[in-house]
């Protein structure tokens, strides 16, 4: 964290200078400190987020993937005139226990078209809404879920209870 408040501080400044440097210290340690204190920073976090850059990244990839996909999906649903979309309203549960995770989950299949979640449970159960039918189809079991899954597992946590996401 000390590393990136002084690169955000070097780039604001648009310069690097002895100065800018010397001030940019003597103020990232302050606030790298009062994060340690007050916001429950340490280092051990920073390190496990450190650890899950590369799933980060990998997910990143597979997600903008699907949105390709489920774009040219929807794009025919709109360029067909002998095709009449069926808009389907369905539920389904998944194993993924943590909040955080069910929360991405949730995000994936918003920001991929066609699909719009609408409701998440406590209990793992999700609403959601899709344009068409063959859209629905595969949702409850997505790559999206059997990541989310394998990252859970690769935390030695398969009930979903530790570990970040």
């Amino acid at each position: 964290m000390f590393l990136l408040f002084l690169v955000i501080w070097i780039i604001l400044n648009g310069r690097l200078t002895w100065e800018v440097l010397g001030i940019g210290l003597a103020l990232c340690v302050p606030l790298v400190l009062f994060f340690s204190r007050f916001m429950n920073y340490t280092i051990r976090s920073e390190f496990r987020l450190l650890s899950k850059f590369t799933w980060v990244v990998r997910y990143v990839i597979i997600l903008l993937r699907e949105i390709i996909k489920a774009n040219f999906e929807v794009l025919r649903l709109i360029v067909s005139a002998k095709y009449e979309p069926e808009p389907v309203l369905f539920s389904f549960r998944t194993d993924i226990k943590k909040s955080s995770s069910r929360v991405i989950l949730a995000n994936s299949i918003t920001l991929t078209p066609g699909t719009i979640t609408v409701d998440l449970s406590e209990d793992g159960r999700f609403l959601v809404h899709a344009l068409d039918r063959d859209i629905a189809e595969g949702t409850e079991d997505s790559v999206f879920i059997h990541m989310i899954l394998e990252e859970q597992q690769a935390d030695g946590d398969p009930a979903g209870n530790g570990g970040a996401v």
